[in-house]
């Protein structure tokens, strides 16, 4: 831990050196909760968001926060180790083209629904035995054309050379649209019935919350449940639609799997105590538990092994983290020197245009610094060097 704050109602502890202040004020607000329960855990790539910033960890009791996991439910990573040592270009190319006539990329869906048997609890049947599912159900039709497909933003798959001396595919994405209309549908209804409720939250924290033994609170988190199977789903329909095309192009195996979230609430015990643990942009990281930590476009990525540290309710970074705004970096980043970065190490890559922008490496933080800024908090055990990208 680099530093902790005790002017708020709780304890803030720190792994970040430098935050952005619009971000430090949503954790002044995460600590001055009613409710928050002993202190506010802040990641290294920690960056403003919706209510609670991105790389924050939240611990609550018996209450449920919807803008504290997010609207990308479930967003979470894959990595896959091939039996491949290299790989040239030109197959690289033919990898690319293939993943790219399966997985449809940004907005766009799959023409025809996928097979019910992928989605959460085999199909739909669900809905006939629990009429918990409000969301998910009246949304069930177009996520079943959503499933498999990547999404846009900082989704991406890449190809990668491992200091294991292997080839492997890495992938980030989450629950599409699906979690999006969960998340707002229960934030606005978190907000409808808050004068009704036991605690007084600022309207302005953005921090609507429910309690999670009422009604709303069982059904935000069946939903959010719901999506966070949708999303590890979705991440494993589109790793075999990669694996195909690899074996087809590589003639490859595959082994080593992980398949993980970093947007979600789940109930755990720390400190003796049972509770609802908000880890928005943060990774679980028990001890010798094996998470994901990306950088971003052109930079490292890390394959980790969890301590268990108490202090961050045994959670880690779960990327690079942001230090420009998407308009920042299309309005101050150069074309053609970000073009020029990744293509002098050989990546191929997806800046095409200023669009693009937002997402160059030079957005991000330095994913060196977030990494040695937890060392208390995961061990590094492979470090993978991108070949190419592609984005959503």
């Amino acid at each position: 831990m680099i530093r902790e704050i005790k002017t708020e109602k709780v304890p803030i502890k720190m792994w970040v050196d430098e935050i952005d202040e619009s971000a430090m004020a949503q954790i002044k607000n995460l600590a001055n909760l009613p409710f928050a329960y002993r202190h506010i855990a802040i990641m290294p790539d920690c960056h403003p968001g919706y209510g609670m910033p991105i790389g924050a960890i939240l611990a609550t009791e018996n209450v449920v926060i919807p803008y504290a996991v997010g609207v990308d439910i479930g967003c979470g990573m894959v990595a896959l180790k091939t039996t491949l040592k290299d790989i040239d270009k030109n197959a690289i190319k033919d990898v690319l083209r293939g993943i790219r006539l399966h997985i449809p990329l940004g907005f766009e869906h799959h023409k025809r629904p996928r097979n019910e048997k992928l989605m959460p609890f085999s199909g739909k049947a669900i809905f006939s035995k629990d009429n918990d599912y409000i969301v998910t159900k009246s949304e069930y039709n177009s996520a079943l054309r959503q499933l498999g497909t990547l999404g846009g933003g900082n989704h991406f798959i890449e190809i990668q050379k491992a200091t294991d001396g292997y080839i492997w595919i890495m992938l980030h994405s989450g629950s599409r649209n699906l979690g999006y209309k969960v998340a707002n549908f229960y934030n606005k209804m978190a907000k409808e019935i808050s004068g009704n409720l036991p605690y007084r939250v600022p309207r302005d924290y953005d921090l609507a919350y429910l309690m999670a033994d009422s009604r709303e609170g069982v059904c935000y988190l069946k939903e959010m449940q719901y999506c966070l199977e949708f999303a590890k789903n979705n991440r494993a329909l589109m790793l075999k639609f990669i694996k195909q095309v690899f074996s087809e192009v590589t003639h490859c195996n595959f082994e080593n799997e992980i398949n993980i979230h970093h947007n979600y609430v789940a109930l755990e015990e720390h400190f003796g105590d049972n509770v609802f643990i908000h880890r928005k942009g943060a990774t679980s990281a028990r001890i010798n538990e094996i998470g994901i930590i990306p950088g971003s476009q052109g930079t490292p990525s890390y394959i980790v092994k969890g301590l268990g540290n108490p202090d961050s309710f045994k959670s880690c970074a779960h990327g690079a983290g942001r230090k420009m705004s998407r308009n920042e970096a299309r309005k101050s980043l150069d074309l053609g020197q970000e073009r020029a970065k990744l293509e002098q190490q050989g990546i191929i890559h997806s800046i095409r245009t200023k669009r693009d922008l937002d997402e160059a490496s030079s957005a991000y933080k330095d994913i060196q610094g977030v990494i040695d800024n937890q060392n208390d908090l995961i061990k590094p055990e492979i470090k993978m060097r991108p070949l190419a990208v592609i984005k959503g």
